[in-house]
């Protein structure tokens, strides 16, 4: 019997749009400060698209880093998946925008929905391809403009949201490497916890969605907050334990950056350091499925990661969903 592959990263790339917004910056939008926010989430800025920047323009950018750091051209990818709540339009996928973009005309293309665990359901998806050896060469894209779809009047949900791009090539790589061990989950029974109600087919866009503002983002954030600490903690248990290690083993936790109080309180229960922490949502806010790839670009490049760490990937977002991943590096 042929021994069944491995999957790992083997590259990542990322693109951040050129606007800053400062909190500073916010409180000339919205009644709110700078100490405010940051005693909340821990932002201090965020990036804004504008211009001719969207969606599927930050991902081709955040691509062409990836595959050429994994010394790959567009037209080896067999597989093309851009988990994403924020397409650039409902139809076609921003997929396959970013194929022809980059002329990835061997790759089929598809979007992943799953909120802010889009990037680790989607590294689930391309390990499965990996593993069975349906597919060599995977890009995964993990991209969300969510300004757009950002209440500028609501302060309590309006600082903590920001736009960006993470890729990351996914390859077979030796036993022993790559993914230890991941795991999907969700609980639709709370989508109203975090939804954006109006623009789909149950509610199109009428006058009366646009006065309603049904076009933005909707959060519980209380609830989210007991919610996202909990399933943090189990899910990386839950993951460790699926391939034989411990916390004790980690070298770094990369969680979803979607609130420093969030993060703090899960590390702190699975007794991390500080300094185990991958973290960067000072300077991005919550980028949506982009926050886990871009942090892992931004760690390989400070030269924090090496090879043979072992990595727990962890985030939840709107469904509820949520997953968590073990590398080792």
């Amino acid at each position: 019997m042929r021994a069944r592959k491995k999957a790992g990263i083997v590259s990542t790339g990322k693109a951040l749009p050129v606007v800053r917004l400062t909190n500073y910056d916010l409180e000339y939008i919205v009644e709110t400060s700078d100490e405010w926010i940051t005693a909340r989430s821990g932002i201090k800025e965020r990036r804004i698209i504008s211009g001719e920047e969207t969606n599927s323009s930050l991902s081709e950018i955040a691509a062409r880093i990836a595959l050429e750091r994994a010394g790959l051209k567009p037209e080896e990818i067999d597989i093309l998946i851009v988990a994403t709540v924020t397409p650039d339009q409902p139809l076609p996928s921003s997929a396959c925008l970013v194929q022809a973009r980059l002329n990835a005309h061997r790759a089929a293309a598809f979007d992943l929905a799953a909120g802010c665990t889009g990037f680790l359901y989607g590294l689930t998806v391309g390990q499965q391809f990996i593993e069975t050896g349906a597919a060599k060469n995977i890009l995964l894209i993990g991209v969300d403009t969510l300004s757009p779809v950002v209440d500028w009047t609501d302060r309590r949900t309006c600082v903590l949201f920001g736009d960006g791009a993470g890729a990351v090539v996914m390859q077979p790589v030796e036993e022993g490497r790559g993914i230890l061990a991941s795991k999907m989950y969700s609980d639709g029974s709370k989508a109203e916890l975090l939804e954006i109600p109006a623009g789909g087919s149950k509610r199109p866009a009428t006058l009366k969605t646009l006065q309603e503002r049904g076009h933005y983002i909707k959060m519980n954030g209380p609830e989210i907050f007991k919610f996202a600490v909990k399933i943090m903690v189990e899910s990386t248990l839950n993951v460790l334990e699926m391939c034989g290690k411990k916390t004790s083993d980690l070298t770094y936790i990369a969680p979803h950056q979607a609130n420093v109080r969030i993060i703090n309180a899960a590390c702190k229960r699975l007794g991390l350091s500080e300094e185990q922490v991958l973290i960067n949502i000072q300077r991005y806010g919550n980028m949506s499925s982009a926050t886990i790839p871009v942090v892992l670009d931004e760690a390989l490049e400070e030269g924090k990661i090496k090879q043979g760490d072992l990595l727990a990937l962890v985030s939840f977002g709107a469904g509820l969903t949520w997953g968590a991943a073990v590398l080792n590096w």
